[in-house]
């Protein structure tokens, strides 16, 4: 049993990794929402940062929420913000992998006919596979939505006078199918994720073997570019994949009913949605001219 102290403590890492996940979305939901307002559109990527930027805004409220009412007790008054954070979640993982396939189709060499049609095809499709990310999420969440009811319900019965027959039925129910459902629900679109960055990186690291046959001097630059990309996709799979095998463990294993394990966990899942949200400011060019425009400003004052 952790005592109380450490209880506390990790409580207050959690609030702090809250604190910087919500500077870090509403940042770029400021940013690149006066983008659009000014100029009337965003780029096929800034499209898909905003919206994540927006997910990540939800999804860390609705923990804080769901969390502090799970932790003391009252899950079944707010048991809404559950339904709330895996939708955002969802939509994360389903966004993330829309992402990853934007940058595999536009940096990719490879010439397959239908590789080359959504090359050309990408840049239109963006808006419309966000939207279809978003009913993909919707429909998949009608089971949680039951489940969540069958809890609430069954949680309702507990505590009031009511047929033991139906409570058993209730205890009975088979949770395991919302669990593998939901585990199913994140693995898709991790897949789509990993499939599309391997395939980036696959082809990357083939120009880069075909530009070693040129002069060296003629290609150093564009080396050095490919190497940085290189490194930057595999740091952003490692994060992103340990995001995943997390909250697969949480899920499988139910650890966020096991009160030792609670604010630990919460930690590390949040930390790297952290670190991850982090990573996506730095991949928005708008973002990154505008932290290096305030930068400036903050040392010339």
């Amino acid at each position: 049993m952790i005592p109380i102290e450490l209880n506390i403590f990790f409580m207050t890492i959690y609030m702090l990794e809250s604190l910087i996940i919500i500077v870090q979305s509403s940042l770029i939901i400021v940013v690149l929402g006066r983008e659009w307002v000014q100029f009337k559109r965003l780029s096929p990527v800034d499209i898909i940062i905003i919206s994540l930027g927006i997910c990540h805004f939800c999804l860390q409220w609705a923990s804080i929420l769901f969390d502090f009412c799970s932790f003391f007790d009252l899950n079944y008054i707010l048991w809404c913000f559950s339904v709330t954070w895996e939708f955002t979640n969802t939509l994360i993982f389903w966004l993330t992998s829309l992402l990853a396939v934007f940058y595999c189709a536009k940096v990719s060499s490879f010439t397959h006919p239908k590789f080359l049609w959504l090359k050309w095809r990408i840049l239109r499709l963006i808006p419309q596979l966000v939207l279809g990310s978003l009913m993909i999420c919707c429909v998949s969440m009608i089971p949680s939505i039951f489940k969540n009811y069958f809890r609430v319900l069954l949680i309702t019965m507990d505590y009031a006078p009511t047929n033991d027959t139906m409570i058993e039925r209730l205890k009975v129910f088979p949770w395991n199918f919302f669990k593998f459902h939901q585990l199913v629900v994140l693995f898709i679109p991790f897949i789509l994720f990993l499939a599309s960055i391997v395939s980036l990186m696959t082809s990357l690291k083939q120009h880069s073997e075909q530009m070693r046959h040129y002069n060296a001097g003629h290609c150093n630059s564009n080396m050095r570019a490919h190497s940085t990309a290189l490194k930057s996709l595999i740091i952003f799979v490692i994060f992103f994949t340990s995001y995943f095998l997390s909250v697969v463990i949480a899920l499988s294993f139910s650890l966020f009913d096991k009160r030792p394990w609670f604010w630990i966990w919460e930690d590390v899942i949040y930390a790297l949605v952290s670190i991850r949200s982090t990573l996506l400011m730095l991949s928005s060019p708008t973002v990154r001219k505008n932290l290096k425009v305030k930068c400036k400003v903050l040392e010339t004052t």
